[in-house]
């Protein structure tokens, strides 16, 4: 299953860069597929595709991120009041014992998890932090 934001953004970098032998583009490639067809990958977009369709899982995080606003705003200003307080703590409650914000959450933390592991055995081998190359920019 492959992202649809990912190959675009990864083909488009490639292709306007003609310094790197074509090896190396068919193995970022071949990377790249491994990556997503990992079952890291794969289990994050499952719970990925269940946590757009769950409107349930939506309207908590609504919730709560109104309710953390209006907290801030309260709080900010000294108004906080302790129904605020038992009202906020109780719709984390309700996030926190999601089944799909669980499984989202998880998943998502699994898959960096991996990724993390990934980045470690390529730098390893190359002698240096893989990840950094790609936070470098290459502007104009």
């Amino acid at each position: 299953m492959l992202l649809p934001a990912a190959l675009p953004a990864v083909g488009n970098a490639m292709t306007n860069n003609n310094e790197f032998p074509p090896e190396l583009y068919v193995a970022t490639d071949g990377l790249i597929q491994n990556l997503l067809a990992s079952e890291a990958f794969l289990a994050f977009q499952k719970s990925r595709s269940q946590f757009k369709s769950d409107s349930q899982a939506h309207a908590l995080i609504e919730r709560l991120s109104a309710l953390q606003t209006e907290f801030r705003r309260k709080q900010t200003n000294g108004n906080v009041t302790e129904a605020d307080i038992e009202e906020l703590g109780a719709v984390q409650t309700k996030v926190q014992s999601n089944a799909t914000l669980i499984a989202y959450t998880n998943t998502q933390q699994a898959a960096a998890i991996f990724l993390r592991e990934i980045n470690q055995e390529i730098s390893q081998l190359l002698g240096v932090d893989f990840a950094s190359l790609a936070k470098q920019s290459s502007c104009c």
